[in-house]
Order: structure tokens, then C-alpha cells, then sequence
């Protein structure tokens, strides 16, 4: 039993609408194709809703109607509700949208087929980590929603690259790096303990940065402001920086509350292993542990072969029981989806 917590599929509509890879609509061949490498439920959605991840001239992903963003839901549910064992959706949302956006969204989680939500790691540029972001993650948490921070097809600062083969392979998990640091130093985690993060593509460069956001917690708020102006993102105190020991709290000055250390809000990111590197993947089990590492393809549309994304598990040395954690067990928990079956005792 495999689960793949990171797919993707369109519906006809946005097909005929967009430029797209053919694989994201055939949904009978993503699943035959699934099930002959030995997984079993994949995780679906859209990290643009009803728009693309192909630059297209005019199309600005976070202005599509409500309307339109509804009927791809529709369809997705249909998806789910046709083949119960094989899938589950997200629900795609803007996290800086509107009112309406976000209740529409809390909407779709009251329904079984979904069990995540689906945002982009930054919105035109602009990280979560602005006060706007708050009724989404608020939303979330009310949910116990597991949240993925996708990186979008316009990635913070891609706009001057004209090589899209960068923007693919190194921006966008650039802004999945940068996306969810920028969601631990705003505090979402310690404001809303509900909240679960995934980060894909095994959280970017993330594990081998866990140090240096270390390092930029202990400095104070104030850095880098002029005239030290105080200032900061929701959840933490203006001024608050002051170092304690390696990995202890620190405080936000005289009176100030704690800030926990960073592995307290580690444990509460997970990260998947879409990415066609060995070594990434054993960088993100030894930096946010294996009962925080689940196993994602991106496929579709990524076409590496599904038997090297699972044989890279093998090749990590872990124990059986491990590598079954990041294939089945982390997510089951997390998704709420059925575990595995026990194997009945031979004696």
C-alpha cells in the first residue's frame, strides 16, 4: 500500500481553456498507471484552481471567477466520488482572497471527497506571512485541515527569467523554501496549534537551512529597519530576537512572552518526497524526521517513472518499518485516510 500525497488533474473545461500536459486529464490512466507501480490512493487538486501553470498572456490566476473555480470543484468531487479507493482531492483557494474565496473553500472541507487544502506558497509575490493571510490560516485551523504550500506558476521573483526550464526546476521550489520559512517566522503555527503544513518537493532547500533560520530567529525583529523602527509579522512580539541557548526559547525582552525554539513548529510541517534527488529526500528525513516525511510523485504531470520514486525509499537504509511510514503511514494519519491492513500473525 502506497499513498501519493501530491497529484495534480484538470477537469475537460480548463483543458480545452489552457495549455496543459495531455496526463493531467487523463484521470483512468493516472490511476491504472498508479496502481501497476503498487500505489494505491493519490491525493489530487489544482495549485491554480481553474486557471494554469503555463504562462498564458492575460490570465491572472488569483482574479478567476468564483463561479469557475466552483465548477472545477464539482468536477473534482465527481473524480473522488467515482473511484473512492483510489483518490482524494484538495481544495484549491486563494489565502489572501476574498470572503466569499475563503468560505467557499471551508465549504468544500465539510465534504468527504476533500481532505486538504491546496495554496501557493506566495501570491503574486507577495509570502503568507502578512496579516491578510490570517482568516485563511484561521479557517485551516478550525478545519484541522492539513494545508499544502504549492509553489505557483509565477514564482517570487520569476518574472525576469526568460529560461521557464528555471523557473520549473529551481524558482518555483525556491518559493516553497522561502514560502514556508516565511510561514514559520509570521507564527501561524504558534497562533493556531492545529495547523499542519506540507511542504512539497521535500521543503525546497529547506533542510539544509534549518540552522541558518535558526540563526535569523535570534536576531531581533528590529534588524535591518531603519533607525530600528520595531516592527514584525503576526504571532511575534516587536523586538523580540534576544538569544537564549542552542534550541532553547527565547524571550521577546523584558515581560515579553517566549518565543518556542524552531523545532517546536518542525513538528508541525511535513514535507513530501516529489523530487527526483536522493539526496534531497535523506537531507529531509535527518532535518524534520521520518514521521514528518511522506511520499508525493507530483505525478501528473511530472513523468520520472513512478517505480525510481519508490525505489528511492529503498535506498535511504532505513527499516522496513520506516520506509512504511513515509509510504502510507504519515499520510493516513495526517489525511485521515485508511491505514494500511495488519498482516495477521503467523504464529
Amino acid at each position: 500500500m502506497t499513498i501519493d500525497v501530491h497529484g495534480h488533474i484538470t477537469s475537460p473545461e480548463l483543458f480545452r481553456r489552457f495549455p496543459m500536459p495531455p496526463s493531467l486529464a487523463d484521470v483512468d490512466g493516472m490511476v491504472e498507471l498508479k496502481a501497476a507501480a503498487g500505489i494505491t490512493t493519490s491525493l489530487v487538486g489544482s495549485p491554480v484552481g481553474a486557471g494554469t501553470m503555463v504562462r498564458t498572456p492575460g490570465l491572472d490566476n488569483y482574479r478567476q471567477p468564483l463561479d469557475t473555480l466552483e465548477r472545477f470543484h464539482d468536477w473534482l468531487g465527481e473524480q473522488v466520488r467515482a473511484r473512492p479507493a483510489a483518490l482524494r482531492g484538495y481544495v484549491y483557494t486563494n489565502p489572501l482572497g476574498s470572503d466569499a474565496e475563503l468560505a467557499a473553500a471551508a465549504k468544500r472541507l465539510e465534504q468527504d471527497e476533500f481532505v486538504g487544502l491546496m495554496v501557493n506558497s506566495s501570491i503574486a509575490g507577495r509570502f503568507l506571512d502578512t496579516p491578510r493571510a490570517d482568516a485563511f490560516f484561521a479557517m485551516a485551523a478550525q478545519y484541522r485541515t492539513p494545508v499544502m504550500l504549492h509553489p505557483p506558476a509565477e514564482p517570487a521573483g520569476a518574472g525576469e527569467l526568460d529560461d521557464l526550464r528555471l523557473v520549473e526546476q529551481i524558482a518555483r521550489p525556491c518559493d516553497v523554501t522561502l514560502g514556508t520559512a516565511a510561514v514559520l517566522f509570521a507564527g501561524w503555527l504558534e497562533k493556531y496549534p492545529e495547523l499542519r503544513i506540507v511542504a512539497p518537493v521535500c521543503g525546497g532547500g529547506l533542510p539544509l537551512l534549518l540552522e541558518r533560520l535558526e540563526l535569523a530567529r535570534r536576531m531581533p525583529v528590529t534588524f535591518g529597519r531603519p533607525g530600528g523602527a520595531p516592527g514584525g509579522p503576526p504571532g511575534r512580539a516587536p523586538g523580540a530576537g534576544a538569544p537564549g541557548g542552542p534550541g532553547g526559547p527565547r524571550t521577546a525582552g523584558p515581560g515579553g512572552p517566549a518565543v518556542p525554539p524552531l523545532a517546536e513548529a518542525l513538528r508541525r510541517v511535513y514535507v513530501d518526497t516529489a523530487t527526483p534527488s536522493l539526496r534531497a529526500v535523506a537531507a529531509a528525513v535527518d532535518a524534520f524526521g521520518a514521521g514528518n516525511v511522506m511520499f508525493g510523485t507530483d505525478s501528473p504531470p511530472m513523468s520520472a517513472p513512478l517505480d525510481a520514486s519508490l525505489a528511492r525509499l529503498d535506498g535511504l537504509g532505513l527499516d522496513a518499518a520506516t520506509v512504511a511510514r513515509i509510504r502510507h503511514g504519515n499520510a493516513a494519519e495526517l489525511f485521515g485516510l485508511p491505514a494500511a491492513p495488519t498482516r495477521p500473525d503467523p504464529s
